[in-house]
């Protein structure tokens, strides 16, 4: 980084961690991504998680299912998680919390989701099983609320729904996240909690540039400490909610 002589960054990977980025002592802004030591923009996960929660709740689904990655509580998008099961607690709602989906590739993500582990809240059961086919014989006749972590995980499982009935069925409603191409371009135009990309885009530069200008400046002063902004997200009803 030094050897280019960059003046300001914006990150979105994962790769270095926000302490080693801020040993480099130009301006960093982190995106989306673990950020104690350098200035932030992120979506409010939290925020958006308690939009899809409570729509569920609202929608009077029998059980509320969460599937996600296990991710690190230093990374924003565990808020999907931490408010998913606030939420349903709040309310008395039962619920599932799944965090082993892993992988990199789509192919491989799908085996994990058909194959996936699950962990209940108030049930003991092998930890290895068809998480759909599970669903099917644990819930048969109740509505069933899933909240995936994105939309990408969100097409998995409504194309498995399909795989086997043809349609969504009144007994399932499906929640992903990002408002990303593949939400509106499924079998079935996905509901999901829309991140506002051009806010966080636009937030980060300015945030970046005014870093960038203090320190060409005399005599800069460096922050006493970084800055992170939330940016709300946007709740997207589409054809898998009622």
């Amino acid at each position: 980084l030094l050897s280019y002589q960059i003046e300001g960054l914006i990150v979105l990977s994962h790769t270095l961690s926000s302490k080693k980025l801020a040993s480099y002592q130009i301006p960093i802004i982190a995106i989306e991504r673990e950020a104690e030591y350098i200035s932030s923009i992120t979506t409010d996960n939290y925020m958006g998680s308690l939009q899809a929660t409570s729509l569920l709740i609202r929608d009077k689904c029998d059980i509320l299912i969460h599937i996600n990655a296990n991710v690190e509580k230093t990374v924003p998008a565990y808020d999907r998680i931490r408010a998913f099961e606030e939420t349903c607690k709040e309310y008395q709602v039962p619920y599932d919390i799944d965090l082993s989906v892993s992988g990199n590739s789509y192919q491989e993500i799908l085996n994990v989701i058909r194959h996936i582990s699950v962990s209940y809240t108030h049930l003991t059961l092998p930890m290895i099983r068809h998480i759909f086919t599970r669903i099917e014989e644990k819930y048969p006749n109740q509505k069933k609320g899933i909240f995936l972590a994105n939309d990408t995980y969100a097409n998995m499982f409504l194309n498995l729904i399909f795989q086997k009935y043809g349609k969504l069925p009144p007994t399932y409603e499906i929640i992903g996240f990002d408002n990303s191409p593949i939400a509106s371009e499924s079998i079935l135009p996905i509901t999901t909690v829309g991140q506002q990309i051009d806010v966080i885009a636009q937030t980060a530069m300015e945030l970046l540039v005014q870093q960038m200008e203090e320190q060409k400046k005399r005599a800069p002063k460096p922050l006493e400490k970084p800055i992170h902004k939330q940016i709300t997200p946007v709740l997207i009803r589409r054809n898998t909610t009622s």
